[in-house]
């Protein structure tokens, strides 16, 4: 957890395994690492197990059943292609001659077509019906038209030419009704495929944790399985080993690399009573932990459901993608319609001909995957790259920010504070007292300026007193008491609210070398003051200038004092920025921008949650606190603000895609629809249902191969 500076110094010491699992938890997604099986009704790492999928009117496909409905469908179809012409046409290679025909061959075709009508065809019919139920027909009615009017055009065609009128001959379309319901599954097999690809980023993450876990039973030691470790068990970690589940230090001393989990670099110093997370790296100590969380209540799992999350999301452009979809649905209808009764006048088979043209052209399934296949494709290259997107609609929103605002510590400094000054203001008190004091009422805090000040504690010689009653100030400091005195830590806006003194040379000194100011008051009266530096991040100059390149402004946003502030701002080349903030204030900035553009507001989660929530786009920088998960849509695994730059990047180029996939979902039929009409039959110009069918299939093929050639591009 990462603080912005004294102002926001809230003495909370953040418990990665006691999150917010009520709204966290992994809805009956038990993890087992040992052989990956997590719960169908969340997120099942194999092909089989992929369960959930909406295949229209609440229809919901197991992934298991679409390959074997696939598989069975492409065996049936083999046959028709073999037995059945082609738009009507025979094709001869050297001596091979298609369509083969024998004695009862039609019949064979018939079967099959029947067979796949009703088995291959069966989600989309199922899906139709619940449209209609719901008085939304969108894609499944579409496809559902488009393979029964193939089908019953079809039937009737083969009663008149076996029974009715053997000498004459009506075309059916039992070739293109077989390869429509094959291309179709195929197409949402893809579309599966795809949306599975952020699971594999999940699997890595769940990879983090060892397959066994040492657990202590009396004075014994016992391998287990981890996904037989339960809550309340206690576990041994040796040195170098990787911590198996969440839990608190019963005893031992080391230092933890989270880096692989919480994208936090440095090395975390543990010792008894502190908290650990599962799929961390133990350094050379050997620790006990009592087990606070493993499987679902776990970390890992946690941060898995937000993949989860995303992909169940419904962003607006799936909505526009419906709505194209219905428009379709009535538009095919009414012109299909409206060519029946045109073309009737020249025979009922021509008026049935142009209907199922039109009605197999309008078939939407190109349509039905332009959006999915991207976000899916764009959710699994976020999640590779330490973005988890939690709400979709981010990404749409992404096209129209202006604004990026960004707290200074953590985002764009390392967060990491040395005490370079402090000096006592008080007879009483030398400049040691001062600095033990306060480390003493910061014994219990890990925020990165408490951090610094009990680093510098530690290597006085005097012994750290230790404080009661600590509470936090938010936004302020921190109270507690010390030797029976009460004393209170705060920021120079404290002291200039309340009108106490304080030595401005001193803090203009300070604040100008670009340190953050604390003092220690005792009664209303300034006991002493210390000074505390933080360092850029090696990437952020080159980040802002990045971010200006690709038209964004970039805010800085910060607690500390307005010297501070500015130096910051100028090393990286901030034009606006905003100092002396208390967490209010902040909101109230964001709220002035949102009145001329979108905005993106990067935090920690904690005192920025109420900006978060706020923010048009809310990005969390780390996935370890609980608030920044409630309150972010995009979490940054790694503190790293080059990943800021990859979201923005990502959302352009998947923007980018989603248009293109609409047009060539549902744009090709503004032309064909007219042709398979007969619009152009006064100049000779017909489109046949063969034609369209292919048309269509290529529209198909041409989304899912668009989709897949998503990536993060870099700018120009």
């Amino acid at each position: 957890m990462k603080h912005d500076e004294m102002n926001e110094h809230d003495g909370m010491k953040m418990d990665h395994s006691k999150m917010d699992h009520g709204k966290m938890q992994m809805d009956h997604a038990q993890m087992n690492h040992g052989d990956m099986k997590m719960d169908h009704s969340t997120m099942d790492m194999s092909m089989e197990g992929m369960e959930g999928h909406d295949m229209g009117g609440g229809h919901m496909m197991h992934m298991g059943n679409l390959k074997q409905l696939f598989w069975i469908s492409l065996v049936a179809t083999i046959p028709i292609l073999l037995f059945s012409p082609f738009m009507g046409m025979d094709f001869s290679i050297g001596s091979f001659q298609l369509p083969i025909t024998f004695a009862g061959s039609e019949y064979i075709v018939l079967v099959l077509a029947t067979f796949l009508y009703f088995y291959g065809g069966k989600p989309f019919l199922t899906g139709a019906i619940g449209e209609l139920k719901e008085k939304a027909p969108a894609m499944m009615t579409l496809i559902a038209m488009g393979i029964t009017v193939a089908y019953g055009y079809s039937l009737y065609a083969f009663i008149m030419n076996q029974w009715v009128n053997p000498a004459g001959h009506v075309m059916d379309f039992f070739w293109e009704l077989a390869t429509l319901i094959v291309i179709m599954l195929l197409g949402h097999w893809v579309e599966m495929n795809s949306v599975m690809a952020a699971g594999s980023a999940v699997e890595k993450m769940a990879a983090l944790l060892p397959g066994k876990a040492h657990v202590l039973h009396g004075d014994h030691v016992m391998d287990m399985d981890l996904a037989d470790v339960t809550i309340g068990q206690t576990v041994r970690v040796l040195a170098g080993e990787q911590i198996p589940t969440d839990g608190k230090v019963l005893s031992g001393s080391t230092k933890v690399n989270e880096s692989l989990v919480t994208g936090e670099a440095r090395l975390i110093d543990k010792k008894e009573g502190n908290q650990v997370i599962g799929g961390s790296v133990n350094g050379d100590g050997v620790i006990e932990v009592e087990v606070t969380g493993t499987g679902e209540s776990g970390y890992l799992s946690q941060v898995m459901k937000l993949v989860s999350d995303a992909q169940k999301s419904k962003s607006k452009a799936e909505s526009l993608a419906d709505k194209v979809a219905s428009w379709l649905f009535y538009a095919a209808l009414i012109i299909g319609l409206v060519a029946f009764v045109a073309w009737l006048p020249q025979g009922l088979d021509v008026a049935f001909e142009r209907m199922v043209t039109v009605f197999i052209i309008a078939c939407p399934h190109a349509l039905g995957l332009a959006i999915p296949l991207v976000v899916a494709r764009s959710t699994s290259i976020a999640a590779t790259n330490g973005l988890l997107v939690r709400n979709r609609q981010a990404i749409e929103k992404a096209k129209q920010v202006k604004y990026v605002l960004m707290d200074k510590t953590g985002t764009l400094t390392e967060g990491e504070f040395t005490v370079n000054a402090t000096k006592s203001y008080s007879d009483a008190h030398t400049d040691d007292d001062i600095l033990a004091i306060m480390a003493g009422l910061e014994e219990h805090s890990d925020h990165p300026l408490a951090t610094g000040i009990k680093a510098a504690a530690q290597k006085l010689k005097q012994a750290i007193p230790q404080a009661q009653k600590v509470t936090v100030q938010k936004g302020v400091g921190l109270t507690g008491v010390v030797d029976q005195k009460e004393y209170q830590i705060v920021n120079a806006a404290y002291l200039r609210k309340n009108q106490i003194s304080f030595d401005q040379n001193d803090f203009d000194q300070w604040s100008k070398a670009g340190n953050s100011v604390a003092y220690l008051l005792e009664e209303d009266q300034v006991l002493g003051g210390l000074a505390e530096g933080d360092q850029l991040k090696s990437n952020s100059v080159s980040f802002v200038k990045e971010l200006k390149n690709l038209g964004y402004t970039p805010v800085m946003l910060t607690g500390d004092n307005r010297a501070t502030a500015e130096k910051i701002a100028d090393s990286l080349g901030i034009e606006e920025w905003h100092g002396e903030l208390m967490p209010e204030d902040k909101l109230k900035l964001l709220e002035k921008y949102q009145k001329t553009a979108k905005v993106i507001m990067v935090g920690d989660g904690v005192n920025d949650a109420p900006s978060l929530a706020k923010a048009d786009i809310g990005i969390a920088i780390g996935a370890g606190t609980d608030v920044a998960i409630d309150s972010a849509d995009v979490v940054l695994v790694h503190s790293d603000p080059n990943d800021i730059l990859n979201f923005l990047k990502l959302a352009r180029a998947t923007n980018a895609k989603m248009v293109q996939n609409l047009w060539w979902g549902a744009g090709y039929n503004l032309f064909a629809i007219p042709l398979a009409a007969g619009i152009l039959a006064p100049i000779g110009f017909i489109l046949s249902p063969a034609v369209g069918a292919v048309l269509m299939s290529l529209s198909t093929v041409i989304v899912a191969l668009n989709a897949m050639t998503l990536k993060i591009k870099d700018s120009e």
